[in-house]
């Protein structure tokens, strides 16, 4: 790699055969042990070597599941999930990315899901995997898959900051956090549905690449009135400020810049908070 800092992230990915799984030293949930070395070279020209040691558990998913079930992260599994389909969209020829993540969505809910045959209604899915499928539904609409709307420039460049970022950086561009804002309550997070925007509301869009702090309809004309400029309306003014405030500090501790957009409902920038 060229560089490395302190966001950087990578995937190792281990694919046993039938053969190697069932020669697996040892009894189940032993313990097995990997290695990394990372050599670079500091400011001074000094090559430096890293060591970092892993231990890791042999898990038998046929004994039981309760190992894996425990030691599951959804966001993790989500960006690897992201980062393996955008690796076969640029290797393999015809490759259909959708259908792909579907199939292995319905496998890992056929395995861990309990439901009566025929029933629909009667599926539940453990806690640990619970908010999954939500992040694989995003991953089908993200810019990863759907590169149509893209230049392949913009799409290398997603591609490039996915397979780099952090897990939470890189969970923010397959899922954009939303963040409300009003005067009835803290800053709290909000659903990614339309049912989210409220006229006396604020809320701040968090797409990684892009942040959009979009102004509810009453909110807007308030501020075009110029209350926040008011001594008596000192609570608006600071409602105004707070999403701004924390858009900035987003930026300021990320690299490269994502794209600051402002705009309010029914305006003309809106179609990008959509």
């Amino acid at each position: 790699m060229c560089g490395l800092n302190k966001s950087t992230s990578l995937a190792v990915l281990f694919d046993l055969s039938s053969t190697e799984r069932s020669n697996v030293p040892g009894a189940a949930n032993s313990q097995f042990y990997l290695q990394f070395l990372t050599s670079y070279q500091d400011p001074e020209g000094k090559t430096m070597l890293r060591v970092t040691t892993v231990t890791r558990q042999w898990v038998d998913s046929t004994v039981s599941s309760e190992e894996l079930l425990r030691g599951f992260d959804q966001e993790t599994a989500a960006v690897v999930m992201a980062r393996i389909t955008s690796l076969k969209m640029e290797t393999e020829e015809g490759f259909d990315a959708t259908r792909w993540l579907d199939r292995n969505l319905i496998r890992l809910c056929s395995k861990f899901g309990d439901y009566r045959k025929d029933d629909p209604s009667s599926f539940t899915l453990n806690p640990c995997f619970s908010l999954f499928p939500q992040f694989m539904f995003n991953l089908r609409r993200s810019q990863f898959v759907q590169v149509f709307n893209n230049s392949p420039d913009e799409t290398a460049y997603f591609r490039m900051l996915l397979n780099r970022e952090n897990i939470t950086n890189a969970a923010v561009m397959i899922q954009p956090s939303l963040i409300s804002y009003s005067f009835n309550s803290l800053p709290q997070p909000a659903l990614l549905d339309v049912a989210s925007i409220s006229a006396d509301r604020i809320l701040l869009l968090d797409s990684y690449f892009s942040i959009v702090v979009f102004h509810g309809m009453t909110i807007a004309q308030w501020r075009n009135m110029g209350y926040q400029n008011q001594p008596e309306h000192q609570a608006f003014a600071e409602l105004l400020q707070a999403p701004q405030a924390d858009a900035q500090m987003i930026i300021q501790e990320r690299f490269p810049v994502p794209r600051l957009v402002v705009c309010d409902q029914h305006g003309s920038q809106v179609s990008l908070f959509h």
